[in-house]
């Protein structure tokens, strides 16, 4: 059975840092759907660069049926004022409590560690890190320089240009690190 990966998008999201994963983790065979969180009737966002993307589903769409046991990771890309709508969502922060309670990956870059994850206590006692300044917004964890952080089943990183780090670190904790690698090889990374 191959792992399933869902990643969040909010108005204004990064798009480097949600394409990049997406494509990526789709390389090495995760399943991978992204879900409209806020969208009015469509599933069209469109990110912080005015990128439009077609997102396979809404959050409103799958109200009720949003639940840990159903995925492997949740992702959430940072941007602004990406991070800010994702962090807006009650549902999407349940979501996220529930799948970091069950030792699933929970997956955020850029903006959204301090952001989104943060208000909701995931990072409380762990290392972390996000986008440069964006630490100062966080207490009772440990801030890193590190282009990537894993801490458990938490996974941070830096910003756009640490994209495909981040994804490559998050294949591994799914699935294994040779599969990583390659996939790292495949695209010259």
């Amino acid at each position: 059975m191959s792992k399933k990966a869902i990643i969040f998008l909010a108005e204004g999201f990064e798009e480097v840092e949600a394409i990049t994963p997406i494509d990526y983790l789709r390389r090495a065979g995760i399943e991978v759907s992204t879900v409209a969180v806020g969208s009015k009737g469509t599933n069209e966002v469109k990110g912080a660069h005015g990128i439009p993307v077609i997102a396979d589903t809404s959050l409103s769409a799958l109200a009720g049926r949003l639940t840990g046991a159903s995925w492997d990771a949740a992702l959430l890309p940072g941007g602004i004022p990406g991070a800010p709508n994702l962090a807006a969502s009650g549902e999407l922060g349940a979501f996220l409590k529930d799948m970091a309670g069950a030792g699933k990956l929970v997956a955020a870059i850029c903006a959204s560690p301090a952001v989104v994850l943060f208000p909701l206590g995931l990072l409380k006692d762990r290392c972390f890190t996000g986008y440069p300044g964006t630490e100062k917004e966080v207490s009772g964890a440990q801030w890193s320089e590190g282009t990537v952080v894993i801490d458990g089943n938490i996974i941070t990183s830096r910003g756009a240009g640490t994209a495909a780090a981040w994804a490559t670190a998050i294949i591994g904790k799914l699935l294994d690190e040779g599969t990583a690698q390659k996939i790292a090889a495949a695209v010259l990374l």
